[in-house]
């Protein structure tokens, strides 16, 4: 019946709230339900359980508005990274301010937003969070999850009132917090259940801290990150060895930790499964002390190791046999010989990346290629000893692998990649950059094989060419594509993307200097779902293309078109009054006419100011 609620006549508030829990948790689809009407919205305020915070005009403020207004909260992020919105309210009629006030309040939006709608200000004062809003937060009591990225001003006084009031925390982020070790005892003392803990850019704490937290809650500890802390040495590790038991992450970015807290670690937490270091006075002893304890091991990241050898790599082989990732950048002293081993020992091995490692070869990756038959992506960076017959390998042994990552391989060309499109049909991701030798055969043989392909980058890959893309625009149904100077590439090859990949979304067509305003109004009828876009230095575009793709491509959230001699202001404007849901918009300043930087000033960058 018209006007007649169902839902609400009908259903009682404990089923509403149980179809709430099975919604999507996300910010949008909550707010979309608060929106609903007035019962909806207290409901949904009882079912929400997490808040993500960016910067705020009064952050401690805006914690004591949310708790008065989410009453089941257990999960906080609270990230000063996010930029703050500044609202300029001479410029907003009372009508739009007054509208825009009743549907925030309505659904619960940021207290930025509150805030400069009730104030009247034109520009917030920007505070960071201190220990008073901190201890306003502790009053939710059940709070699970507290994660307090680069909240520099918070001090052990705040955590210490967390800790004692939270002792349900399961999960702690203090990534670029100057807290003491007051607090992070306190922590260790009352969070009997933590299993995460974040230490990354803790410059204020040392081992005193990090131990009592050890010797406290180490128990629960599941997963410990720990970075660039001068005052945290091997006397902590140590701690975490002997009493953390349940360990399976361990992150680890120190020039202060040795050896003794590697392998003090390795012996006491046996079913550690992630390992990230990069820790430069690490040497052999503490990865033989790994492969012969940690059985478990399914995550190996080693980075900028220059005193790491073959012995380390060829022990890991030897007795991780679970491994399945690995990761080896900036080892200058690893050979084939410990792919070799790897490949041999680690036959459940599904992610490599080797990167930098300049002393590793053609015959590593063929051991990888010829024992690792479950290989789904595949990652080689700068590596110029590697030539095609180590691909040639993967494309015979790894039917599985769907993602290839090849940047500066100069040894590398169509041979390779015609035998990875032969052999790995299931390949949806290829990303290749500055490697000389892939031309069209290789890129056509990926277009007539990969019918899967969703994502394909070939920057500054100067041998590819039209011809190239119309393979792929008749085998595949790409959604990313970037093809930043290729400068061989003009409006065939992109006309052939536009009329046979419809569900692209991200395209970046910088630096091609032979593509016109044609391939434009093709994309912009063959590809309406776009929402992102790179022009830039594309000397051949007009106002008149640019108006073809903004008229149809509505969806255009990012559009960055610099150094396009003849797009003018009026084309622009265009773009910004087109596309309604446009977030960013990269031009030159001088381009952006009065009138457009009324309406759209807040997404508009440049790139650079008058001289």
């Amino acid at each position: 019946m018209k006007r007649h609620d169902l839902i609400n006549t009908t259903l009682p508030d404990e089923l509403i709230l149980e179809i709430f829990t099975h919604l999507e948790e996300s910010k949008p689809t909550c707010d979309s339900c608060s929106l609903v009407c007035k019962r909806w919205l207290r409901l949904e305020r009882l079912n929400r359980q997490t808040l993500r915070i960016g910067a705020t005009g009064n952050p401690n403020e805006f914690i004591k508005v949310l708790i008065q207004k989410f009453f089941n909260v257990r999960n906080v992020y609270f990230d000063e990274r996010l930029p703050i919105h500044q609202f300029r309210h001479s410029k907003i009629s009372k009508s739009r301010k007054k509208s825009r006030k009743r549907r925030r309040n309505r659904s619960g939006g940021s207290f930025t937003e509150l805030y400069s709608s009730e104030s009247e200000a034109s520009d917030l004062e920007v505070s960071t969070l201190t220990d008073s809003g901190l201890i306003a937060l502790a009053e939710i009591g059940r709070l699970e999850k507290l994660s307090l990225i680069w909240c520099s001003s918070v001090t052990s006084v705040g955590l210490i009132s967390i800790a004692e009031k939270c002792r349900t925390l399961k999960s702690l982020d203090l990534q670029g917090c100057y807290v003491g070790n007051e607090g992070l005892a306190a922590v260790g003392q009352c969070c009997k259940q933590l299993e995460e803990l974040n230490l990354r850019f803790c410059e204020g704490m040392s081992d005193t801290g990090l131990v009592e937290l050890a010797t406290g809650c180490g128990k629960s500890l599941i997963a410990l990150s720990v970075a660039a802390c001068a005052n945290i040495t091997d006397i902590s590790l140590q701690a975490v060895g002997s009493h953390c038991i349940s360990l399976q992450t361990l992150a680890l970015d120190s020039e202060f930790i040795r050896n003794s807290g590697v392998v003090s670690v390795a012996q006491g937490c046996p079913l550690l499964k992630v390992l990230k270091l990069q820790c430069i006075n690490v040497t052999d002893e503490a990865l033989l002390a790994v492969a012969t304890c940690c059985f478990s091991l399914e995550l190996l990241a080693l980075n900028s190791f220059q005193r790491f050898t073959d012995r380390s790599l060829c022990a890991i082989g030897n007795g991780c046999k679970k491994l399945k990732n690995l990761t080896l950048s900036d080892c200058y002293f690893l050979t084939e010989k410990s792919l070799e081993a790897i490949g041999s020992g680690c036959s459940q091995l599904t992610h490599l990346e080797v990167n930098g490692c300049h002393n590793i070869g053609t015959s590593g990756i063929e051991s990888i290629g010829k024992s690792c038959a479950g290989l789904l992506e595949l990652a080689l960076l700068y590596c110029q000893r590697i030539g095609n017959y180590a691909l040639l390998e993967v494309g015979t042994g790894c039917k599985l692998l769907q993602a290839l990552h090849l940047v500066d391989c100069t040894g590398i060309g169509d041979e390779a990649i015609r035998s990875i499109a032969e052999g790995c049909k299931n390949l949806k991701k290829l990303h290749i950059r500055r490697c000389y030798e892939v031309g069209d055969t290789g890129i056509i043989a990926i277009g007539e094989n990969c019918k899967y392909l969703e994502d394909l980058s070939l920057r500054y890959c100067d041998r590819v060419g039209d011809d190239a893309l119309i393979a792929v625009g008749q085998g595949c149904s790409l959604r990313q594509l970037n093809v930043s100077g290729c400068h061989q590439i003009g409006d065939a090859g992109i006309m052939a993307i536009a009329r046979g990949c419809s569900q692209l979304v991200y395209l970046d067509i910088s630096v091609l200097q032979n593509l016109g305003d044609i391939a434009l109004a093709e994309l912009g009828e063959g590809c309406p779902l776009i929402r992102d876009v790179v022009l830039s230095h594309c000397r051949k575009i007009t106002d008149v293309g640019l108006s073809h793709l903004a008229k149809k491509c509505t969806l255009l959230e990012t559009c960055h078109m610099v150094y396009c001699p003849f797009v003018t202001s009026a084309g622009v404007a265009t773009v910004v009054s087109s596309c309604v849901n446009l977030k960013k918009v990269l031009v030159e300043k001088w381009k952006a006419s009065e009138r457009t930087k009324r309406r759209a000033e807040s997404i508009l960058s440049y790139l650079c100011v008058d001289l």
